[in-house]
C-alpha cells in the first residue's frame, strides 16, 4: 500500500460510517414511558437523595465505578510531538478501545486545552466526580511528572500515567525473568539506559525498587551522558546523573549486563552488542524501530536476551499487557490510588505468568508447538487470556493490603468468574486468527478477484500479511480496479480466458479427465469446464499452484460447491463434508454447525459432523463443550427428529468418551447453565459453558447463524469448511469485505493444518 492510499484508508476508517472510535450506549431498558419515567425525572430523585446521603452511593447507582477518564492535552503525542488537544483525540479514542477491549471498562476521552501545569490540574480535579479512575496520556515532561504526582496526591480515585508506568511495569515483570535466565541478580548488574524522558526515568524508578543500585546504572539523552554538571537537567534526571567526565554510549556498554533502549532507533551496532557482559540483556523498545535490529541481535550473540516494542519479534513490551487489567483491579476494589505496591504486584504476577504453561489458545495465536519460558518467552503474549484474572486480581490484593482498598474482594472464585464474564465479544478470535495465518502466509487464490469488494479484501490479506493472493479474473478489470484502490504491489494475475493461459488449461482439463474418464467425462468436457473460474481455481489448488482457494461473492452457494466436490477429494478418513460457522457472540466464540450443506443428516452423519466440528475448534485453541441441539430434551419426544440426535449422542458417548458432548437437548437450557444444572443436572454439559451448537438439520442451522449476525450484528467467519482434502472454502453470496479477510485466513490457517499433518506422515 502506498503512503497516500494508507493516508487515505486510516481517514476513512476514522470517519465512516460514523465519526470516531466509541459511542455512549444505554445500560438500562427505555422502551416504555414507565421505563423512562424511571430513567429520568420521577423516579432518578430517589439515586440521588441516597447519593446525597451517603457519597459512597454514587457507586451503586451510576456508571462511576467502571468508568475512567482518557485526560490529555496533546503535548506529546505518539510519535507525533506537540500537536494539540483536538488533533490528541483520535489516539484518546484509541485508547478507550483498548481499555474496553481488554478489560471491559467504559471511557470517556477528555482533552483538555491548556498547558498550564496548574490549570491541567484543577480541570481535572473539578471533573473527576465522574469517574473512577484517571488515566493520564500523551503529556511532555518534566510536566507530566508534577501532574500525576500532584493528582496521585489530591485525588481519591486511581491516577496513573500510562506512557511513564505501562513501560516501566511491562519491562520490569521482562526484566524479573531476563535476570533468571541469566543467572544475575538485580543488585549485582550494571544497566546501561538509553533515553531520559518520562517512560525511562520511569522504567529506571521501577528497577531501582527490584533491586538495581543507583551507582550501577548510567543514564544517556540525545546529548550524552547524564552528569551532575548539566543545569539543563530536571530534578528527577538528576536522580540518574553521575560525576566525572562523560564518556560515549559504545565505551558505557562495555561490560554491561543490560541495555535499556528508550531512545531512537538503530543506535545500537553488532559491535557494540559483542562488547556486552556474558547473557546479555538488550531491550529495544524505541518503535517502530529498535535500538538494535532484533535479527542483528540474536545473530551477533546466541546468549542475548532480547526484548523489543515491535509485536513482530519475540518478548513485545506492550504496554496493554497492562493499563487495562491494572485499573480493572484498582476499580473492583474502588481504591484511591494506584501506589507502588500495585504496581509492583502487576508487575510479579506477569513475571509468574511467563513461567506458566501456555494455554493452548496462545500457542495457536502464535503458531507455537509449546511455548514456554526461556530467551524468547519471558513476558505473556498480549492473546494470553489469563491475563484478566491473573493481573486484576494481584493489583486488587496489592490494593487492600496497602490500605488503599474501600470495596474489599471477599468472595475470589466469584471475581475471578466475574472477570471472565467481561471478556465478552471483542473480537479476540479474530486477531487470533490473522495473528496465526501472519506467522506462515500461504498462496491464496481470490477466484472472483474482478469484483471490487473481492479485491480489497485481496488488497488486505496481502498488506497485512496474512497471505499471498493469487487474482483470478479478467485482467484488464483487475488492472483497473487495482488502479483505482491504489492497490500497486505486484501480484499475480490469471485470466483463464486469455491465450497465454491456453497451455495451463489444456494440462489442467487432461489432469481433471484422467481422474473421471470413466465417470462420464470426455476431454472436451474437462476442456470447458476449466475455462469456469471455479474449476480453474479448484485445480490450480489439486495440481499445488497455491495453497488455497476462496471464492462464493458472486454466486450461490450450490453453484459455487459443485465443482469443489467434483474436483477436490475428501479428506482421509472423512466421510461427508460439511460446515461450521464460527460466532463471534457475546459469551465468547460459538461454532455451529452444519450451516450450509447437510440438508437433514442422518444420525451417523451428526456423528462425523459433531466429530469434525471439534477438531476445528480445537484447531482454534478452543476446548468443545458440544451439545447437540433439538426441539426435544433428553427424550421428551420420540419423533424421528429428535430420536437421530439421540442415537447420536449415544455413539459419541461411547466410541469419544472423553468428548464433552449431550443432548439431545433444546437451545435455552444448553446455554443457560443455571437452568441445565437445575433440571439436568446429570448432564455432560452440567457446569460447563457450551461453545459449539450442533444442528439436526440445514435449516435451524443456516437460519439461526444468520438471524444472529444480522439482528444482533454478531461477527461470523465461515462457512468453514470440513472435510475436504484440500484447503477450499467458500463465502456466502455477498459477503462482506471483512469476512472474505477472515475466511482467506481461515483458508491460510487450513493450508498450514495440513501442510502440518502431511508432514508428520512423511
Amino acid at each position: 500500500m502506498n503512503k497516500e492510499t494508507k493516508r487515505r484508508e486510516a481517514l476513512l476508517y476514522h470517519a465512516e460510517p460514523t465519526p470516531g472510535k466509541i459511542q455512549v450506549v444505554p445500560t438500562k431498558k427505555y422502551a416504555t414511558q414507565r421505563d423512562l419515567s424511571l430513567a429520568y425525572s420521577p423516579g432518578v430523585a430517589e439515586p440521588c437523595l441516597e447519593i446525597e446521603k451517603n457519597i459512597e452511593d454514587v457507586y451503586k447507582y451510576t456508571a462511576k465505578g467502571n468508568l475512567v477518564a482518557v485526560i490529555s492535552n496533546g503535548t506529546a503525542v505518539l510519535g507525533l510531538g506537540d500537536i494539540g488537544p483536538e488533533a490528541s483525540k483520535p489516539v484518546m479514542e484509541g485508547k478507550g478501545l483498548l481499555f474496553k477491549i481488554f478489560s471491559d471498562i467504559d471511557v470517556f476521552d477528555i482533552e483538555i486545552g491548556t498547558k498550564d501545569v496548574e490549570e491541567f490540574i484543577q480541570t481535572v480535579k473539578n471533573i473527576a466526580p465522574t469517574f473512577g479512575g484517571i488515566n493520564l496520556e500523551d503529556i511532555k515532561a518534566p510536566e507530566s511528572f508534577e501532574i500525576e504526582r500532584r493528582l496521585v496526591e489530591e485525588l481519591d480515585i486511581p491516577v496513573m500515567h500510562d506512557d511513564q508506568h505501562g513501560t516501566a511495569i511491562i519491562s520490569s515483570a521482562a526484566l524479573i525473568n531476563a535476570l533468571e535466565l541469566a543467572g544475575k541478580k538485580a543488585e549485582d548488574v550494571r544497566v546501561i539506559v538509553s533515553g531520559a524522558g518520562s517512560a525511562a526515568i520511569a522504567c529506571t524508578d521501577l528497577y531501582v525498587l527490584l533491586g538495581v543500585k543507583v551507582e550501577n546504572i548510567l543514564m544517556f539523552n540525545s546529548k550524552g551522558l547524564l552528569t551532575k554538571d548539566n543545569p539543563a537537567l530536571s530534578e528527577l534526571q538528576m536522580k540518574y546523573a553521575v560525576d566525572g567526565s562523560k564518556i560515549e554510549l559504545d565505551e558505557a556498554v562495555k561490560g554491561a549486563d543490560v541495555f535499556i533502549g528508550l531512545s531512537s532507533g538503530n543506535i545500537m551496532s553488532a559491535e557494540m552488542l559483542l562488547t556486552m557482559a556474558d547473557n546479555p540483556i538488550v531491550f529495544a523498545m524505541a518503535n517502530p524501530n529498535p535500538e538494535i535490529d532484533y535479527n542483528l541481535a540474536v545473530e551477533t550473540r546466541k546468549d542475548v536476551i532480547m526484548a523489543t516494542g515491535r509485536s513482530d519479534f519475540p518478548n513485545q513490551v506492550n504496554n496493554v499487557l497492562g493499563f487495562p487489567y491494572i485499573f480493572r483491579g484498582a476499580l473492583d476494589v474502588r481504591a484511591t490510588k494506584i501506589n507502588e505496591e500495585m504496581k509492583m504486584a502487576a508487575v510479579k504476577a506477569l513475571a509468574v505468568l511467563a513461567k506458566e504453561p501456555v494455554p493452548e489458545q496462545v500457542n495457536v495465536a502464535y503458531g507455537a508447538t509449546k511455548l514456554g519460558f526461556g530467551q524468547e518467552y519471558i513476558i505473556p503474549k498480549p492473546f494470553d487470556p489469563r491475563l484478566i484474572t491473573v493481573v486484576a486480581p494481584a493489583v486488587a490484593k496489592a490494593a487492600m493490603e496497602s490500605g488503599v482498598a474501600k470495596n474489599p474482594i471477599t468472595d475470589w472464585a466469584a471475581y475471578e468468574d466475574m472477570l471472565l464474564e467481561r471478556m465478552g465479544n471483542d473480537n479476540k478470535m479474530v486477531r487470533l486468527i490473522t495473528n496465526r495465518a501472519k506467522l506462515n502466509p500461504k498462496r491464496v487464490v481470490f477466484a472472483e478477484a474482478d469484483h471490487l469488494n473481492v479485491l480489497k479484501a485481496a488488497q488486505i490479506v496481502f498488506e497485512d500479511g496474512i497471505g499471498i493472493p493469487v487474482l483470478l479474473g479478467n485482467k484488464e478489470i483487475i488492472l483497473e480496479l487495482k488502479e483505482e484502490l491504489g492497490f500497486d504491489a505486484d501480484i499475480e494475475i490469471i485470466d483463464p480466458k486469455i491465450k497465454e493461459e491456453e497451455q495451463r488449461l489444456e494440462r489442467f482439463a487432461k489432469s481433471y479427465w484422467s481422474t473421471r474418464e470413466r465417470r462420464g467425462i470426455s476431454l472436451l468436457d474437462a476442456q470447458k469446464l476449466m475455462r469456469e473460474r471455479n474449476y480453474f481455481a479448484a485445480m490450480m489448488v489439486n495440481e499445488g499452484e497455491a495453497d488455497a482457494l476462496v471464492t462464493g461473492y458472486s454466486r450461490s452457494y450450490p453453484t459455487v460447491l459443485k465443482p469443489m466436490l467434483q474436483l477436490i477429494d475428501k479428506a482421509q478418513g472423512a466421510s461427508l463434508v460439511a460446515t461450521a460457522n464460527m460466532m463471534m457472540t457475546a459469551r465468547g466464540p460459538m461454532f455451529l454447525s452444519d450451516t450450509a450443506i447437510s440438508i437433514n443428516p442422518s444420525a451417523e452423519d451428526l456423528i462425523n459432523i459433531a466429530v469434525m466440528t471439534a477438531k476445528t475448534a480445537k484447531m482454534f485453541g478452543i476446548e468443545p463443550v458440544i451439545a447437540m441441539v433439538s426441539y426435544s430434551n433428553f427424550g421428551s419426544s420420540t419423533n424421528q427428529n429428535a430420536s437421530k440426535v439421540r442415537e447420536a449422542v449415544a455413539f459419541l458417548h461411547k466410541n469419544y468418551p472423553d468428548m464433552i458432548v449431550d443432548g439431545e437437548i433444546q437451545a435455552d437450557f444448553a446455554l443457560n447453565p443455571e437452568m441445565l444444572q437445575e433440571k439436568f443436572p446429570f448432564s455432560k454439559l452440567a457446569g460447563k459453558k457450551v461453545n459449539t451448537l450442533i444442528f439436526p438439520n440445514l435449516d435451524s442451522a443456516n437460519i439461526t447463524y444468520k438471524l444472529l449476525k444480522e439482528l444482533y450484528k454478531v461477527n461470523s467467519i465461515g462457512p468453514i469448511m470440513m472435510g475436504m482434502g484440500k484447503p477450499v472454502h467458500i463465502f456466502q453470496l455477498g459477503a462482506s469485505v471483512e469476512e472474505m479477510v477472515n475466511m482467506a485466513a481461515i483458508a491460510v490457517i487450513d493450508a498450514q493444518e495440513k501442510e502440518s499433518k502431511k508432514n508428520k506422515l512423511a
